[in-house]
């Protein structure tokens, strides 16, 4: 049932007092009014601390009077069907006068067309009154809320909406309330732009500000595309089929929400660059958790503060949580020495991998799959494992085309490729990229361009990372060939 439908269904069975948590307090007071038009045809009174009743014929004097102000529904007539909203009120809610007043009113109001209303940001809810009352929690704007928001405004505004950005501005805009939604669509366009990209930048730097309020999640803005990852063609396809996921269309078509994927590979084989391209294609806000500052030094708190990332993302769904590094934070699990915190914290990160239901999208990067818990690399908790080798040759060939059309967009051509890869065996992706910038501050230095002998004597120099893990690498491509790790190439 959605959130009109649990309303109505509280009022019907004769649940006299309902809490409901939102932090949109004009979203909910317009859902209420719509319900007691119809069906239920009901009279409204809305009080806060400051303004008291909404209705010219209270008493000034309940204005600031929390425990007054429910004798508002005692003196209207027994028969006068009614619903009251108070704002600004959990908080009295401890007090013993009102706690004890809320009881007095109970059978009254069962016997009355009459219901009570506490409207509050956050549950709480005081213990001694669980029993009486019905807890409901108004989720953010739905897509079709939204959607229907979009098509307001474009017609207010008299701009168009790109088809292509129209699922995309709706999956970006969930999470956020209403009103933040209407003010960023209005900031758009006041800017000049039509539902674009730029619009979706937009929302992206809302939703920035929302994860900087915690110190565990990072935006990570991403200009990198597929285009400027060299290789890799296997998941390059993988991601591709799952480009709609997200979108309208996928729903109805039956899709679940994919849970994401792990990258093993060596450093520098490109596993953050897929993330940040991921994020780009996908049009989706990309945020970086780090999980050491997961763990605080109080007993309890870093199992909190696991808790509050999944909601934080969650709300921010759908998106895309990039987790660097995971073997690191895991590796030292068995050795103890903190009273199961790190056990404790993985157990509730892998309970929400396996049966999340959000969309929210993971990539998790990890150097080394020997340090990472069988319970993390199960089918379950990432829908692909990818296991990111050094680069072939073609593709070393193709990754010294993508830099060198980087820097040398109009001379790249004039560069041996097929050369500089024959000499690059085992090299990794960023090491090449390196091996071009050392040539480029060689050259730069006698003030000249850089040329083949300059990145020939730069590759000569360099001694690629994969001769120190030989052996970690070996392992990792004996589970390629054995079928339990799928090649990104």
């Amino acid at each position: 049932m959605n959130f009109e439908e649990e309303f109505l269904v509280a009022l019907r069975s004769k649940s006299s007092f309902i809490y409901v948590i939102s932090d949109e307090e004009d979203r909910v007071e317009y859902i209420i009014r719509k319900l007691m038009r119809d069906p239920l045809q009901r009279i409204i009174y809305t009080w806060d601390f400051v303004n008291g009743f909404n209705d010219s014929n209270s008493n000034n004097q309940l204005r600031r009077n929390p425990l007054d102000a429910l004798f508002k529904l005692e003196t209207l007539l027994p028969e006068t069907p009614c619903l009251l909203i108070l704002k600004d009120y959990s908080r009295f809610l401890q007090e013993l006068n009102v706690n004890r007043q809320l009881r007095n009113l109970l059978p009254i109001l069962r016997r009355q067309p009459k219901n009570l209303v506490v409207l509050n940001p956050t549950n709480e809810l005081p213990n001694q009154l669980a029993d009486i009352f019905i807890v409901l929690e108004l989720p953010k704007p739905s897509r079709l809320e939204i959607s229907l928001e979009l098509l307001r405004l474009s017609k207010l505004f008299k701009k168009p909406v790109d088809e292509e950005y129209f699922d995309n501005l709706v999956n970006a805009a969930l999470g956020l309330s209403l009103e933040k939604i209407r003010q960023v669509f209005c900031k758009s366009l006041i800017s000049g732009n039509n539902f674009n990209q730029k619009t979706l930048n937009f929302i992206f730097q809302e939703k920035q500000a929302l994860v900087n309020q915690n110190g565990f999640i990072e935006f990570c803005q991403s200009s990198i595309n597929f285009e400027q990852i060299g290789g890799l063609e296997s998941i390059k396809k993988w991601v591709n089929l799952r480009k709609l996921n997200f979108s309208e269309q996928a729903l109805n078509y039956g899709l679940p929400y994919p849970k994401g994927v792990l990258l093993v590979g060596v450093q520098g084989t490109g596993k953050s660059m897929i993330a940040k391209a991921l994020a780009n294609d996908w049009r989706l806000p990309l945020f970086k958790l780090d999980l050491g500052r997961l763990f605080g030094g109080i007993v309890g708190e870093s199992e909190s503060r696991v808790r509050k990332m999944i909601e934080t993302t969650e709300s921010l769904s759908p998106c895309i949580l990039w987790i660097d590094e995971i073997d690191k934070s895991f590796q030292f699990i068995n050795q103890g020495g903190d009273s199961g915190t790190t056990n404790r914290v993985l157990s509730t990160l892998l309970t929400w991998l396996g049966e999340k239901q959000s969309s929210v999208f993971i990539v998790a990067t990890a150097n080394n799959l020997q340090a990472l818990q069988l319970e993390l690399i199960r089918k379950g908790r990432f829908d692909e494992i990818f296991f990111l080798d050094l680069p072939t040759y073609e593709e070393r060939k193709t990754v010294f085309r993508v830099h060198l059309k980087a820097f040398r967009p109009e001379t790249w051509k004039f560069y041996d490729v097929d050369l500089f890869s024959s000499n690059t065996n085992n090299f990794s992706g960023a090491e090449i990229r390196q091996v071009i910038i050392e040539a480029m501050y060689y050259a730069f230095n006698q003030k000249r361009d850089f040329t083949n002998q300059d990145i020939l004597l730069q590759i000569k120099n360099t001694v690629p990372l994969s001769k120190l893990n030989s052996q970690i690498i070996g392992d990792l491509q004996n589970w390629v060939r054995s079928g339990r790790i799928r090649s990104a190439s």
